[in-house]
């Protein structure tokens, strides 16, 4: 039986390279696209030689003709400083780019998997946030090119379903975090982690209460391939992330912590829309995935610090 062709859009970034190498890994043979708007080659640059990896520098807001079986639709700049350095461009990416990406999947009969975002509730009401909550976002604000983009994205993931019958499936990533985080990627973990190892201010938006939960990359990428694995039944949305709610403060003194960095504190007003409480209810991918998160955040933060001092050469 030959193996799997499997296409992973945004390959290159920090989720998408995780995902290429467990696909290796997993013996299938990987097409990382990517347009490297947000991502880096240094990423795959260990895949290149691999008789099973092949990389197309790609936008996906232009149609793509590859044979595949399965499609890991990634490709989406994932933070505000680089979703909103060009809006206009998130948004195409979100809408066309799914377009295009569903169109190959209906071409080639192949599986295809969203990668959604917990920014599809907004600046949630409920909480923590299940799957049947229709969300809370500002269509108008700085955030809605990603926002808005990836909630239109899963409604044409579904009218596909519906009209052509597609088999798709829906994940809702919440925050992710480890190693290949870009240090420049404005994520909260990755600022707080290259501030703490060069001793420069850690900056903390508001008084600091404000609430997130951080799922470690491998983990994550276990929970996309359970859920691509699912019968066809399955579509979801299911959200993927660690139910382990801690506050941006707590999450600063433990970045402290782990860096025995004597960084001060520098604290800013928040940013618009930003989400002030952020948890996953994950009782479905608990159910029908068997998955729940195995690292916990000092662990995982311990990792992202020491990969970070490398890249550094703090080691």
């Amino acid at each position: 039986m030959s193996e799997r062709r499997v296409l992973v859009t945004g390959g290159a970034g920090f989720i998408g390279s995780h995902l290429c190498d467990r696909l290796i890994d997993e013996g299938d043979h990987v097409v990382c696209v990517d347009n490297l708007y947000s991502s880096s080659m240094t990423n795959i640059n260990h895949l290149l030689e691999h008789p099973h990896f092949e990389f197309q520098k790609h936008d996906v807001t232009l149609p793509l003709f590859v044979d595949v079986d399965e499609v890991y639709h990634l490709a989406c700049p994932a933070s505000p400083v680089h979703y909103q350095r060009d809006p206009v461009h998130t948004i195409k990416t979100a809408v066309v780019g799914s377009i295009n990406m569903l169109g190959l999947a209906k071409r080639t009969g192949a599986r295809i998997l969203l990668a959604s975002t917990s920014e599809v509730y907004g600046d949630p009401e409920v909480h923590p946030q299940t799957e049947d909550y229709v969300g809370s976002v500002n269509p108008i604000g700085p955030r809605a090119c990603y926002d808005e983009g990836k909630r239109c994205a899963e409604t044409l993931f579904f009218d596909y379903r519906r009209q052509h019958d597609l088999d798709i499936k829906v994940v809702r990533i919440f925050n992710t975090y480890g190693p290949r985080m870009a240090p420049d990627d404005g994520r909260v973990v990755s600022n707080f982690v290259v501030s703490a190892l060069s001793g420069t201010p850690i900056t903390l938006f508001g008084d600091g209460d404000q609430t997130r939960s951080f799922c470690y990359v491998d983990d994550l990428v276990e929970g996309l391939m359970r859920m691509m694995a699912t019968d066809r039944s399955v579509t979801g949305p299911i959200n993927l992330g660690n139910p382990q709610e801690v506050t941006v403060a707590e999450l600063a003194d433990l970045t402290l912590a782990l860096t025995a960095s004597e960084s001060a504190i520098d604290r800013h007003p928040l940013p618009t829309d930003d989400p002030r409480r952020r948890r996953p209810d994950i009782t479905l991918a608990n159910e029908i995935l068997d998955w729940k998160p195995t690292v916990d955040l000092a662990t995982g933060l311990q990792r992202t610090v020491d990969w970070f001092a490398a890249e550094a050469g703090h080691s």
